[in-house]
């Protein structure tokens, strides 16, 4: 399939910066894949379409402040360092800007308390770097590193807690899963009280989720590694979800790709934790995601790929097309879908 495939109009000004004042006051869209329809409704909606014994399935991940500002030691220039994913110790997978003046052995100094050296370069242009630094590093972190928004956000973020999910408690992000952005602890609770299952995976958003697509046929896209684990509980839950009947309903991308990367053959999970490279789009299986809660992606993304192969290319773009007619607000802080 051709890159073009997965391209749409989108006027800039349909592009959120802000988040939505109330949280669950996003609109939704809501798509059903059997007969077709669209329908528009608000996010605090979503319960008219959640069953007894359904199961929502979350990623739990949290974002860290993971954009550094620095200097290079010798020559005093300055230099971002952008965190993806911790390798071992205190070694970290980096993007690094300007990429040309972060070579092998350069040394990167953020403040007296905290500093880098370049260790190696990785496959897809980034660094691999080694702190070094004085106390706590996570607390360091907090105070020195910035909270990472999309390029697309040009507007300042008022409370970063808003690029947090309520439930966010496993940190390890360089981006928030979005989806999820939209659910209040009320509203969670009442989902609870109507007997819907709420099940917790993580998978540490990295360049993976948010790589651009460079290739013209898309089968020739090679997705970046991300880690994710799943516990027992949830693995327990969504195995009895699946055994009694009801639905596995996904909340994110990354939710999807953290449960397709675990689920058997026959439909079953079993906890890992491991690194996924998964590539979902059109002529895929889904082994056990029967339903997807999810904001609207960017074009020709692996993202948009993801949501065709699930409910059909043509279906999400003509959906696409009428959410830029209904000006739906698109991406990160933008509306939701909800596809059943």
């Amino acid at each position: 399939m051709l890159l073009s495939d997965f391209d749409y109009n989108l006027p800039e000004e349909l592009i959120a910066q802000t988040p939505c004042q109330q949280r669950d006051h996003s609109r939704l869209m809501v798509l059903n894949r059997k007969d077709k329809s669209i329908s528009h409704k608000h996010f605090y909606d979503l319960k008219q379409y959640l069953k007894k014994g359904d199961t929502l399935v979350f990623n739990d991940t949290k974002v860290i402040p993971a954009r550094l500002i620095g200097h290079r030691a010798k020559t005093g220039g300055k230099v971002e360092v952008f965190l993806l994913r911790r390798t071992e110790g205190n070694r970290w997978e980096t993007l690094v800007k300007p990429g040309k003046k972060a070579q092998i052995g350069n040394i990167i100094e953020f403040s007296d308390e905290l500093s880098c050296e370049v260790i190696d370069h990785t496959d897809f242009g980034g660094r691999i770097v080694e702190f070094k630094f004085d106390g706590i590093f996570e607390e360091i972190l907090d105070r020195l590193g910035e909270t990472p928004l999309p390029p697309y956000i040009h507007e300042k973020l008022a409370d970063k807690n808003r690029y947090q999910t309520v439930y966010a408690r496993e940190n390890g992000s360089a981006a928030a899963p979005t989806a999820g952005l939209h659910f209040t602890k009320e509203l969670l609770e009442e989902i609870k009280a109507m007997g819907v299952n709420l099940a917790f995976v993580t998978l540490h958003v990295g360049l993976g989720t948010f790589r651009p697509v460079n290739v013209d046929n898309i089968e020739d896209h090679v997705m970046h590694k991300e880690f994710y684990h799943i516990e027992k509980e949830a693995a327990d839950i969504i195995n009895n979800t699946k055994k009694n009947g009801g639905r596995v309903i996904a909340v994110g991308t990354t939710s999807i790709r953290t449960l397709e990367s675990a689920a058997k053959e026959d439909g079953t999970i079993e906890p890992i934790a491991d690194e996924t490279g998964i590539f979902i789009y059109p002529g895929y299986k889904f082994k056990i995601v029967d339903a997807i809660v999810t904001n609207f992606h960017l074009p020709k993304s692996t993202l948009i790929m993801l949501i065709s192969a699930f409910a059909g290319r043509e279906y999400v773009l003509s959906a696409y097309e009428e959410a830029v007619r209904e000006k739906y607000r698109f991406f990160s802080f933008g509306d939701a879908m909800f596809i059943e």
